[in-house]
C-alpha cells in the first residue's frame, strides 16, 4: 500500500471512529450532569473536521506537479498539518474557558454512568493515537502526526474527566467542580503539544532544514556516483510526504560537458531510487581542484 493510502485510511478510520465517539459522549454529558464530558464531545466533533482536513490535504499533496505548480501540490500536506494543530490549540483554548465558567458557576455532581464511557473512550481513542502515530511517523506525514495527537488529546481529557469525576462522586458535596478542574488541566498537555505540532508544521511550509542524518545520507549516496569528486553544496526540503534536494557536485574540470550531464543525472536517478523519499534533485556541476582530483583518484590505484 501507497503512503499516501496508508494516510488516507487511517484517517477515514479516526474521522468515523470520532462521529460516533462525539454523539455518544455529548449525549452521555448532558444526560449525566458532567461539562467535562460534553466538552469531551464538542472536541471530538473538532476531530472529524481536522481528519477530514488531515484527508484532503494529502489528497492534494498526492497530485503531481502541473504548469502552475511545477514542484507539486506536496504543501498541501504541510498547510493541512498547520490547519489541524491550530484547531487543536483552540480546541484547548475553549475547554479551559468553559471549564474556568463551570468552576465559577455551582452545579450538580455527575452521574456514576458517565465513568465507563469514559473508560471505553480513552481505550478507543488511544488505540487511534497509536495507529495514526505509527502511520504518520513511517509515512513521514506532519499532517497525520497531529491528526494523531487529537486522539490522544481526547484520551487525556477523557482520563482527566474520568479522574475529575471519580473524585466529585466520592468526595460529594463540595466537590461538584472537579471533573472541571481536571479539564482544565489535560488543557496545559493539549497546548504544549499543539504549539509543537504547529511549529513544526510552520517550519515545513517556511522551507527549514531537514535532520542532519539525511543530510548525511544524502551525500554518501551522491557521493559513491562514479565520476563524482566531492560535494560541495546540498540543500533539502521537505514537501509533502517526499523531499526536494539541491546538490552541488564537484567533478573532474576537464570532463565534457556530456560527460558532468551523465553524471548529475546518474546522482539524481540513485537519490529518487533510494529509499529516502526524494521526489526531485536538481543538480549543479561544478569543476574540482586539482588537488581534489588527484586526492580522489589515488585510493583508486
Amino acid at each position: 500500500m501507497s503512503s499516501i493510502k496508508k494516510g488516507l485510511l487511517v484517517t477515514t478510520l479516526g474521522a468515523g471512529a470520532n462521529t460516533l465517539l462525539a454523539t455518544v459522549k455529548i449525549a452521555t454529558g448532558l444526560i449525566g450532569n458532567s461539562y467535562a464530558l460534553v466538552a469531551d464531545g464538542i472536541e471530538s466533533t473538532t476531530d472529524v473536521i481536522s481528519s477530514l482536513i488531515t484527508w484532503t490535504g494529502l489528497r492534494i499533496s498526492s497530485k503531481p506537479a502541473d504548469e502552475c505548480h511545477p514542484y507539486g501540490h506536496g504543501k498541501a500536506e504541510s498547510i493541512a498539518a498547520a490547519i489541524v494543530a491550530a484547531a487543536l490549540l483552540g480546541a484547548a483554548v475553549l475547554i479551559a474557558v468553559q471549564s474556568i465558567r463551570e468552576i465559577l458557576n455551582p452545579h450538580h455532581a455527575p452521574a456514576w454512568f458517565t465513568l465507563p464511557v469514559l473508560v471505553g473512550v480513552v481505550l478507543t481513542k488511544e488505540t487511534l493515537y497509536r495507529v495514526a502515530s505509527k502511520v504518520g511517523a513511517s509515512i513521514d506525514s506532519t499532517a497525520v502526526k497531529c491528526d494523531a495527537w487529537h486522539h490522544r488529546s481526547d484520551a487525556i481529557t477523557s482520563a482527566a474527566a474520568f479522574v475529575g469525576i471519580s473524585v466529585a462522586l466520592i468526595g460529594g458535596p463540595g466537590y461538584e467542580s472537579a471533573d472541571d478542574w481536571a479539564a482544565l488541566a489535560a488543557c496545559s498537555i493539549i497546548l504544549f503539544n499543539g504549539w509543537r505540532l504547529l511549529r513544526s508544521a510552520m517550519n515545513e511550509m517556511m522551507d527549514a532544514d531537514v535532520s542532519e542524518q539525511l543530510h548525511q545520507q544524502v551525500r554518501e549516496l551522491s557521493a559513491g556516483v562514479s565520476g563524482v569528486v566531492r560535494i560541495e553544496k546540498c540543500r533539502i526540503r521537505k514537501s509533502g510526504l517526499g523531499y526536494l534536494v539541491d546538490i552541488h557536485v564537484e567533478v573532474d574540470g576537464d570532463m565534457s560537458v556530456k560527460g558532468g550531464h551523465k553524471i548529475a543525472h546518474d546522482v539524481g536517478e540513485k537519490l529518487k531510487s533510494s529509499p529516502l523519499r526524494v521526489k526531485d534533485v536538481l543538480v549543479h556541476i561544478e569543476p574540482a581542484s586539482e588537488e581534489a582530483v588527484k586526492e580522489h583518484s589515488e585510493p583508486s590505484r
